[in-house]
This record gives structure tokens, C-alpha cells and sequence, in this order.
């Protein structure tokens, strides 16, 4: 929990992963290539801030974040894989979900709003649900940003007194944090039990949100690369010889 990053490359670090991620944005529109990448973490561990370093240098046309809240009435009623698959990206996308269907097993689980024969068989489900998508095709990354309890206590007092970030805040983190002991025994037997060959786990130490971030999207990155012609395609002869007769219109 100790590890930090080279404060003195960090911006530089930081530079060359984003400039992957726009170099495997536009390969994936070439190659059909799609990716998913989850999010799961303790509250305030930095999820947020990792996203934004991703989403703010992509394309959204085949980019999406999908920040997951409560299910709706009506998503209620479905099975609660329904509004995931229905939230997966075509070819050439990349998705990430800020949060998952890992919430059977963790706030729905802790909270009782599943009761104990769904979320039992919630590991199976979901184990095979992601093994589905790899079978396709999706290139998948599953990360859980862990952080002390003495770092969350000091990241909500930050939130709290800047009214910049206040809106973060919510009474939910302070309903999960006096609940640390069963998230965290229900965290432990989730990432134990769908921590699989298809689909692993990483678990990265969060105390340090740069040193976090860097390790997560260089993770990131390095999954989304395997495999993938990374070249940039010449142009299409038509698109260069219609460009070419623009050139010398114009001089």
C-alpha cells in the first residue's frame, strides 16, 4: 500500500500511455477490435480520475463510459445481466463501466437487496457471462483500485470542504464505510471466486492515486494492444489521388 509514483515522469508517463490509447483508438476502427474494461474499487479510490485520463484523449463515436447507478424500476424486473449486455460495444468500440454487474456480489449482497440464493449463484453467472465475451472476441480487463481506510477518510474530508468536488459525496459512501468489514469480506470472496484464465482480476494499491492511475492504464493499454496491428493504414488510393487533385487546384 506503500507504493508511489516518480513524481518527476509522471506527466510525461501519464503523455505517452495517452497518446497508446489514440493509437489503439483508431487501429480498433480499422480492425473491428472491441474491448471492455471494469472498474470496481472502494469508494473514492480514484476510478473516476483513472477514466478521465482515458475518455479525455478518445473518440466518443467509438468510446463510451458507462457510469452504473441503482437499476431502475423497470430494470428491476429483468435479469440483472440485461442492462450490461445491452450496454456492450459493437466492433471497433471500446466500453468502460465506471462500476458493473459486480454489484450482485458487493452493495446488493452487503445491503440485502438480492437475497443469498441470487448472489450464490451470481459468481457462476457472471463467470460465464464473461467467458462468453472472450469467446467473442472482446478483449476484457477487469481492475479493483484498493485503498486503506485511513486514505477514504482522507479523501472524503477533501471532497467535503471543496465545493468543486462536494457533488462526489453521498450518503451511501458513509452507508458503505460503516459496513467496511462486509464489503471487504464480500470484495475478498468476489475477486477470489471470478478471478478466472479468462477473465482476471488485477488488484492495484490505490493509497497513491497517480501511482494507481500509471499501473492501471499501462495494464490497460497492454491488453487492449495484444494482437493488434498498431500501424496506422495508408490511405485509401481514391481518398489520396481525390486529395492530391485538391492540392493542385489550389495552387
Amino acid at each position: 500500500m506503500t507504493a508511489r509514483a516518480d513524481r518527476d515522469t509522471y506527466d510525461d508517463d501519464l503523455k505517452a500511455l495517452q497518446t497508446r490509447f489514440m493509437t489503439i483508438q483508431q487501429a480498433y476502427l480499422h480492425t473491428g477490435d472491441h474491448a471492455v474494461i471494469v472498474f470496481e474499487g472502494w469508494d473514492a479510490a480514484g476510478k473516476g480520475g483513472t477514466i478521465r485520463r482515458i475518455s479525455s484523449v478518445m473518440d466518443p463515436r467509438g468510446f463510451k463510459v458507462w457510469p452504473i447507478a441503482a437499476p431502475t424500476p423497470e430494470e428491476q424486473r429483468q435479469h440483472y445481466l440485461t442492462r450490461f449486455w445491452q450496454r456492450l460495444p459493437g466492433r471497433g468500440a471500446i466500453a468502460i463501466f465506471d462500476r458493473s454487474w459486480y454489484g450482485r456480489l458487493l452493495v446488493e449482497r452487503v445491503e440485502g437487496f438480492a437475497k443469498p440464493s441470487e448472489w450464490g449463484r451470481a459468481y457462476g453467472e457472471i463467470n460465464e457471462f464473461e467467458r462468453m465475451l472472450v469467446d467473442d472476441g472482446t478483449k476484457f480487463l477487469k481492475v479493483f483500485l484498493y485503498i486503506t481506510p485511513d486514505e477514504q477518510l482522507e479523501r472524503f474530508r477533501d471532497r467535503m470542504e471543496d465545493p468543486i468536488k462536494r457533488w462526489k459525496l453521498s450518503y451511501e459512501d458513509f452507508r458503505n464505510r460503516e459496513r467496511w468489514d462486509d464489503y471487504q469480506d464480500a470484495a475478498n470472496e468476489m475477486l477470489e471466486r471470478t478471478s478466472t484464465s479468462a477473465a482476471p482480476w488485477l488488484v492495484l494499491s490505490a493509497n497513491d492515486k497517480k501511482y494507481a492511475r500509471l499501473e492501471a492504464l499501462r495494464a490497460i493499454a497492454d491488453r487492449l494492444s495484444e494482437g493488434v496491428d498498431l500501424t496506422p493504414p495508408e490511405p485509401d488510393k481514391k481518398l489520396r489521388e481525390r486529395y492530391e487533385r485538391l492540392i493542385k487546384g489550389s495552387d
